[in-house]
């Protein structure tokens, strides 16, 4: 069942499957269109100002750089940003640097912000960003190969190298917060924004 509106179109500016599938699921028929953001360059810029800060700096910059080539629409941009401590993780980029993110954050409590933001008519219209603490268990070497094993190129898909709706439930002891966060997106709240707005049915 689609419950968007025909009224307004509705993109989101990202290329992940996890958010695509969120919002597929609960009704909306977005389209999806990858940013293309520099976000290396954004992190710099944003540098010593904290997870939240940089996330939201990101799901801006997502949601802009899309929103200024396709002006009729209401552009979803999303991030997340890890951290421990006081490091900030990215996305692993390959599987050795995966695990290696997964041995640092055995047997210890970390958060994860998600942010997003939605552009239309030439400016940023909302935004907000949720925070989420993790617990993960003490993870064997034999289990580390397994689950590294199953995974397979899937844990370059999200930061912390965690599939939390798949196989990835198994790294953690506990989850303090919102599961949509986890996953990549503050979603209850985005759809109280866009039900506010008329782009999907109150």
């Amino acid at each position: 069942m689609a419950l968007a509106s025909s009224k307004r179109r509705v993109i989101l500016a990202s290329a992940s499957r996890a958010r695509r599938e969120m919002l597929a699921a609960a009704g909306l028929a977005v389209a999806a269109v990858p940013a293309g953001v520099d976000e290396a360059a954004v992190k710099a810029a944003m540098a010593g100002q904290g997870a939240e800060a940089v996330a939201r700096a990101l799901a801006a910059a997502k949601a802009s750089a899309v929103g200024a080539a396709h002006g009729d629409a209401l552009v979803i941009g999303a991030d997340q940003v890890l951290s421990l401590d006081d490091r900030l993780y990215d996305k692993p980029r390959d599987r050795a640097e995966a695990r290696r993110h997964l041995e640092s954050l055995s047997g210890r409590r970390h958060g994860l912000v998600s942010a997003v933001t939605v552009y239309g008519d030439g400016a940023v219209q909302w935004s907000t960003a949720d925070r989420v603490d993790l617990t993960v268990r003490s993870l064997t070497p034999a289990f580390l190969d397994a689950y590294c094993a199953a995974m397979g190129d899937r844990l370059l898909d999200s930061v912390g190298g965690y599939e939390l709706e798949g196989l990835g439930v198994h790294l953690f002891e506990r989850i303090e917060g919102d599961y949509f966060t986890v996953l990549g997106l503050p979603l209850l709240a985005l759809l109280g924004y866009l039900r506010r707005v008329g782009a999907v049915a109150s």
